[in-house]
């Protein structure tokens, strides 16, 4: 426990469950025709061919199901990890908390984003395809691997992106708090973390691209080479259509 902390300082589980819960299935379902288009612009086939502005609720099963557990694990690990290594408001490590706050955050809440993510983004890019159809096509094609692919590209992309989002949203609160004399409430801290959101996403952009391309590739097949060797050839990638 941290100096000076008590049992009754100790974060509500539940209340971070049930809110962070709550918030991200709100915010995944309310913008998700913003994130389809993000999807088809970012794909390798382009926006038009991706499925332009037809289908844009196309994965939302995906979303809906994952969204829940997903924002619970992020923002219990998050709010658990800055209980534990909570110091002085007035200590300039304060930011360095809520960094490794949120990192941690984001690796544990990507072991249940990412296979939810290949689904919905496969599923975004291909409007004819039912989201249950392209899930059990990566099962049957890829293995449960297949819906892993691109954690790592995920967990390189989401951990910049909450270093940057969390302690500016943090510091923002915390500033406009002082200059009121009092808490925020609860549309200003919506407006500081918008504000942090949406720089942190401009900043990771490149790594958001580089994400969403190896989550929409598959493996076609390992096999044999034509000069008829034995030998395994390498494996093929193909671009989910």
């Amino acid at each position: 426990m941290a100096p000076g902390a008590s049992p009754a300082d100790q974060p509500g589980f539940g209340v971070s469950l049930l809110a962070g819960g709550v918030a991200g299935v709100s915010v995944d379902l309310i913008l998700f025709p913003l994130d389809t288009m993000k999807t088809r612009l970012q794909s390798p086939q382009g926006f038009k061919k991706a499925g332009g502005f037809r289908g844009i609720y196309a994965g939302v099963p995906s979303a809906a199901v994952g969204s829940f557990p997903n924002a619970a694990a992020f923002f219990i690990t998050y709010e658990y990890v800055k209980f534990l290594l909570r110091m002085e408001s007035s200590s300039y490590l304060v930011p360095v908390t809520h960094m490794l706050a949120a990192s941690a955050g984001e690796v544990v809440a990507c072991f249940i984003r990412v296979p939810s993510e290949v689904v919905k983004q496969r599923a975004q890019v291909s409007a004819a395809s039912g989201t249950f159809h392209i899930f059990s096509n990566i099962l049957y094609q890829e293995g449960i691997q297949g819906l892993y692919r691109g954690y790592k590209s995920t967990v390189l992309r989401e951990i910049p992106f909450s270093l940057v989002q969390f302690p500016l949203w943090e510091s923002l609160k915390a500033l406009w708090s002082r200059k009121q004399d009092h808490v925020v409430d609860s549309w200003q801290s919506a407006a500081c973390g918008a504000f942090a959101g949406g720089f942190a996403a401009v900043v990771t952009t490149p790594l958001d691209v580089a994400k969403t391309r190896i989550m929409l590739a598959k493996i076609i097949c390992r096999c044999f080479p034509s000069n008829g060797s034995s030998q395994l050839g390498r494996f093929h990638l193909s671009w989910c259509l």
